[in-house]
């Protein structure tokens, strides 16, 4: 019995890390508006463009040395340690006077989380295989989408208390439970590490470009990079721009846009990653590219989305946009640890879902500033609806070339 309730309670576990790894870096988008009375500097939307990527591309460029230290090491510590640091300089943030202090701090954080994701994911896809992988992937994203929806509600108690006791609070909850974790969560490696002799950080680094050199090799795992970083500009740009966008297309205060344009779209992609799920898992078990098909799916439904939300200028365009946005975007997320899977064995996971952050969140990072200089022009709306052409050409590439040969990579 045990063995079968603990794969899932260790999903449980990851869950609240993942609400916590979104909260923390979704709060900043939200108090930007009470900050800026205390840090003049946020009062430029280039600026705060500024200090959203550089924890992007500081996040994608650790992301493959994170995966591959997450392949080669024990998870449960990469884990712990990543949810305590990343707490620890939410915690912080409550103390930044100035707008450099921020700026550091916010490098530190991307710093911290790049090492989490490959590692929680490669986890639970060692503890579930076949029929219960894509559902608990999926349960596991919930807790990000979540999260970003909680992290709107960041506004709220800066209204009522201020910005400052909102970072110490949620950092201060962040450091108690990583402290949980070291009593309750357990590796399991699907496979074993094979020694590279001494032990040195060369012989480490040279198991780790061994394992990059065997992904760039494979075809496939050119398009599955494709795949995951081409829809990233849309879903970074909802992430951190679409509270903006609202209060220019609707014309009210960041207090109310700040958390009904979190919650809306994060709300749906929660319900998108659990019908992306489950329909997921059944439909591989009835064709190989179940899988694929499902994530496509929801891409379709994210391009009609960018076109509402771009030039929407009413609550029900925009909002309708975000919805259904939210539920395509989870549909496509939920499934691409698990299509990697398909193409990709154990030992390589979490380094190929790394190499994937990197594209991903690079892309997310050249949107998050590109649209801060847009957002200062008047243009964020219309550039909004001009990411949906990225989403058409991933859906084209995707269903024309990944055609997987199992529903598992177990070897090679």
């Amino acid at each position: 019995m045990k063995r079968n309730i603990y794969p899932w309670l260790v999903v449980g576990m990851l869950w609240v890390v993942a609400l916590l790894n979104y909260i923390d870096r979704q709060m900043l988008s939200t108090l930007k508006s009470t900050m800026q009375v205390d840090i003049s500097k946020l009062n430029s939307a280039e600026n705060f463009g500024r200090l959203m990527a550089i924890f992007l591309w500081i996040y994608a460029l650790l992301s493959p040395f994170a995966g591959t230290i997450a392949d080669r090491l024990n998870r449960k510590w990469l884990i712990v340690a990543s949810l305590f640091v990343w707490s620890f300089v939410t915690l912080m943030m409550g103390y930044t006077t100035d707008f450099n202090q921020l700026y550091a701090l916010r490098a530190l954080m991307g710093i911290s989380e790049a090492f989490y994701i490959p590692a929680g994911l490669a986890l639970i896809a060692d503890y579930h295989q076949g029929k219960t992988r894509s559902l608990a992937i999926g349960v596991h994203t919930t807790g990000i989408y979540l999260g970003q929806a909680i992290g709107g509600f960041g506004i709220t108690i800066a209204h009522n208390y201020s910005w400052q006791a909102a970072f110490h609070s949620i950092g201060l909850i962040g450091i108690i439970y990583s402290l949980l974790l070291i009593f309750f969560l357990k590796e399991k490696k699907g496979y074993h590490v094979e020694p590279t002799g001494e032990k040195s950080i060369l012989s480490e680094l040279s198991g780790a470009f061994k394992g990059m050199g065997m992904l760039f090799s494979m075809l496939s795992f050119w398009v599955i990079l494709f795949y995951f970083s081409a829809p990233s500009l849309p879903g970074w740009a909802t992430k951190n721009w679409l509270p903006t966008l609202c209060v220019e297309s609707l014309k009210i205060p960041m207090t109310q846009a700040g958390p009904l344009a979190t919650i809306t779209i994060s709300l749906a992609s929660l319900v998108g990653v659990l019908i992306g799920g489950i329909l997921s898992d059944r439909w591989v078990q009835k064709n190989l590219r179940g899988r694929i098909f499902t994530g496509t799916l929801g891409l379709v439904l994210t391009v009609p989305a960018l076109f509402s939300l771009g030039y929407g200028n009413c609550f029900t365009t925009i909002f309708g946009g975000a919805i259904c946005f939210g539920l395509g975007f989870g549909m496509f997320d939920v499934n691409s640890m698990p299509i990697l899977c398909q193409f990709v064995s154990p030992r390589y996971r979490a380094t190929g879902y790394g190499i994937m952050n990197l594209t991903g969140i690079s892309a997310g990072a050249f949107i998050t500033t590109y649209l801060g200089k847009s957002s200062d022009a008047g243009h964020l709306g219309r550039d909004f609806a001009l990411l949906s052409l990225f989403v058409t050409v991933t859906i084209v590439i995707t269903l024309a070339m990944l055609k997987p040969t199992v529903i598992n990579k177990t070897e090679g």
